[in-house]
């Protein structure tokens, strides 16, 4: 064996291979485990992005863990609070020491003669090659690349004669009180930059090919401040996260069974906020309402910055860079002394790992997904994957408790492998993003495993659905195999392997 050798490895630092290791420190207390991570500190995406303004998109309260309360009032957290808060996490859990940094896993492969994972990873700081060993792998790397963001050839992009900086690659010397900036993109990294800039910049241009549906929120509850001071501490956060989770739901059900009504309704509250002399076209997107992500504006500080002149709103499609801006295909120009390309992230799985299952390749994009929390065809290995209509971490918590349910069950029945297998070839051509109808979900149609047609296959994105599934719902379903042998639980079976850190529908 590997001097290197646990009973679970996790692959990556952030949200959600924090919330697995607590999970599985906690119901799996028998287990090794270490995390591997190649950046030197944790948190993930709250450790990368360091542009100005970096905030969560989700309120703290669904996006905080079930089994730690998020406290305070505030909705939309800075970055700087977020990692603290994951920090805070992994120490209160004895995660923090099972944390291996530097760590960039390059190869992983299964072996049935050995019935474990094989991890070939880089000390980047030394430069030398290990070995990691586990019978259980998680990936929880997110779902982009870490070491670039997506960004479009540009026509005439040498010629621009100022700078040119990537969110994804902001750096922390970077002065840009004064200047004339021009931020390309509609999505959230836009929202939040552009009113952030605007506070020292001469002037903040936002320039889209097509407008997103924006959402005001207020940065802080005042509800659940005083419900806060009225409770305890732990029953104060199920109440308010089981509001936040009702109105989140409520707001994409309806949004998709009354696209025509919820559009009037987005749009109305932005012509409040803007007043009669909004100029709406840069505001109605061409889609229906959750077809992409619904951007969260803190305490509408982009309608203040506009109303103010402070920013502007440019929607038009590129014809080139020039000297000193960017030329518009209707002919106008934008003077720009910094450039931002807010043009979105390049998706990758399993943080670029391609698998292998003795010896063979595995292409995800030829794979099914499996109760959005395996891959069919890929023994003893999870992948943590979040929501895409709320808030990632709510299925952070029920798929890590699957995950620790299905191997205490392993543990109880003797079982050495699992996999599930998609025999009634389910397979669709929608991938495991495919709710969402953004740009950078197409582009990388070719790399994301799929989703079925119907059952285990079909992803879900219903947090109550998924609850019973995940939580409750018996582990022996007809669709795994153990040792090589397809089970199904008898009435009632597959429960009391585990008892969830929290109980309750909400986790309180």
């Amino acid at each position: 064996m590997s001097a290197h050798h646990f009973d679970v490895l996790i692959v990556g630092a952030g949200v959600s291979g924090i919330g697995m290791a607590c999970h599985l420190g906690q119901q799996c207390p028998g287990k090794s485990f270490a995390i591997l991570e190649r950046r030197q500190s944790l948190g993930g995406t709250w450790d990368l992005f360091r542009y100005p303004g970096i905030r969560s998109d989700s309120d703290m309260f669904t996006f905080g863990y079930n089994f730690r309360p998020w406290v305070g009032g505030k909705v939309l957290a800075d970055g700087a609070s977020i990692k603290n808060y994951l920090r805070e996490t992994a120490q209160a859990f004895d995660v923090e020491r099972h944390i291996r940094y530097g760590l960039a896993v390059k190869t992983a492969d299964w072996s049935s003669v050995n019935k474990c994972w094989t991890l070939t990873v880089d000390n980047e700081a030394t430069g030398e090659t290990e070995t990691y060993t586990a019978g259980f792998l998680v990936g929880c790397t997110g779902y982009y690349n870490y070491d670039h963001g997506y960004q479009p050839d540009f026509p005439g992009e040498s010629d621009f004669q100022g700078q040119i900086v990537h969110p994804q690659q902001w750096p922390e010397e970077l002065d840009y009180a004064g200047k004339n900036i021009v931020v390309i993109g509609s999505g959230a990294t836009a929202i939040t930059l552009v009113p952030t800039l605007a506070e020292q910049a001469a002037h903040v241009t936002m320039l889209q090919r097509s407008p997103s549906y924006l959402m005001p929120l207020p940065s802080t509850d005042k509800l659940a401040l005083l419900v806060q001071r009225l409770l305890p501490e732990k029953l104060a956060y199920k109440l308010i996260r089981a509001r936040n989770i009702a109105i989140s739901r409520f707001l994409y059900v309806r949004s998709r069974k009354s696209p025509k009504l919820m559009r009037r309704l987005f749009l109305r509250i932005i012509w409040r906020r803007l007043g009669d002399n909004a100029d709406m076209r840069h505001f109605t997107p061409d889609y229906a309402p959750w077809d992409q992500r619904l951007c969260v504006v803190k305490d509408g500080d982009l309608f203040t910055v506009l109303k103010a002149g402070r920013a502007s709103m440019a929607t038009d499609h590129i014809e080139r860079f020039t000297a000193d801006g960017i030329r518009l295909k209707s002919g106008k120009t934008l003077a720009a002394d910094i450039i931002i390309p807010a043009t979105g992230l390049d998706i990758q799985m399993l943080g670029g790992i391609r698998p292998r299952v003795d010896g063979q390749d595995v292409m995800l994009k030829d794979k099914v997904i499996y109760k959005n929390v395996m891959v069919e065809g890929l023994p003893n290995a999870g992948m943590i994957f979040g929501y895409t209509n709320s808030s990632w971490t709510l299925k952070v918590d029920i798929a890590a408790e699957y995950l620790c349910r299905l191997m205490n069950l392993m543990d109880q029945r003797g079982y050495q492998t699992v996999v599930a297998r998609d025999t009634e070839d389910s397979r669709s051509d929608t991938t495991v993003l495919g709710s969402l109808d953004a740009g950078y979900v197409r582009r990388a149609a070719d790399r994301l495993p799929r989703q079925g047609t119907h059952g285990p296959w079909k992803a879900s994105q219903n947090y109550l659905e998924d609850v019973k599934i995940l939580r409750f719902d018996p582990i022996e379903d007809g669709y795994l195999e153990f040792d090589g042998v397809r089970t199904r639980a008898n009435a009632g079976g597959g429960r009391g392997f585990l008892r969830p850190l929290r109980s309750g529908l909400f986790g309180s």
